[in-house]
């Protein structure tokens, strides 16, 4: 599989670390509930079929972080942008 880094281009997989889900939002620890929501938020994830965002980091390359638009039925990327947060 290929992955189209936005700054160095078309890149074999092998150069990225794959993190998982791109949704998933740390929940506020001071929030009520807080406990629950972290078990939640560490320990429970999709597994869908299909179009999907994902968390990639270029390590053997910009050394950044990419969400990563691919589905996991065919592993077709629809394409990939940086991670917010992420500097240029």
């Amino acid at each position: 599989m290929r992955l189209p880094c936005p700054y160095c281009g078309l890149r074999d997989a092998h150069e990225f670390s794959y993190l998982g889900d791109a949704a998933p939002v740390r929940p506020d620890p001071s929030a009520p509930g807080a406990e629950e929501a972290f078990h939640d938020y560490a320990y429970l994830r999709d597994n869908p079929a299909g179009a999907f965002r994902e968390l990639w980091y270029h390590a053997a390359g910009c050394r950044r972080w990419l969400v990563v638009e691919r589905d996991t039925r065919t592993h077709e990327i629809a394409g990939a942008t940086f991670a917010p947060g992420a500097r240029p």
